[in-house]
C-alpha cells in the first residue's frame, strides 16, 4: 500500500515503508526514547530492541477510510515520564511527516513495550 500526494506538478506515491522509516527516525530524536520495539510477540516478557536499520519493523502505517494512522511500538528510558515521552513522539512524528512528505496523520498511537536502563557515557 502507498499514500498518494497530488501536487500541481503531478502525482507522488509514497510507500508505507518510507513513511514508517521517516516516523522512526524522527521519533528517535525524542528525549527518553531508547528505541523501537518489534511489533511481533514479546519473548519471555522482554521486548526486542530494534537497531537503527530496522526501525520500520516497530511501526505500522495504515489507512482506515480517509484517515492515516501510525502505530508505534517503543521502548522508553528508565526514569523518564512515560506519558511525556509518548506525547513528544506523537507530536514529533505528526510534524515531521507533515513537513517532509506533506501528509496529514490523523492518529499516532504509541504502544510502550518496555522500559530500559539508559547508560550515560
Amino acid at each position: 500500500m502507498s499514500i498518494d500526494v497530488s501536487t500541481n506538478l503531478g502525482q507522488i506515491e509514497v510507500s508505507n515503508d518510507v513513511i514508517a522509516t521517516i516516523a522512526g527516525i524522527s521519533a528517535m530524536d525524542c528525549y527518553g526514547l531508547v528505541g523501537m520495539a518489534s511489533r511481533k510477540q514479546i519473548k519471555d516478557g522482554i521486548a526486542e530492541l530494534l537497531g537503527r536499520e530496522n526501525l520500520s519493523k516497530g511501526i505500522e502505517v495504515r489507512e482506515e477510510g480517509s484517515e492515516l494512522i501510525v502505530d508505534m511500538h517503543i521502548i522508553v528510558g528508565y526514569g523518564t515520564k512515560i506519558s511525556v515521552v509518548a506525547h513528544n513522539v506523537q507530536a514529533k512524528v505528526k510534524y515531521t511527516l507533515d513537513q517532509l512528505v506533506g501528509i496529514k496523520v490523523n492518529y499516532v498511537n504509541v504502544f510502550v513495550q518496555g522500559v530500559r536502563l539508559v547508560n550515560e557515557e
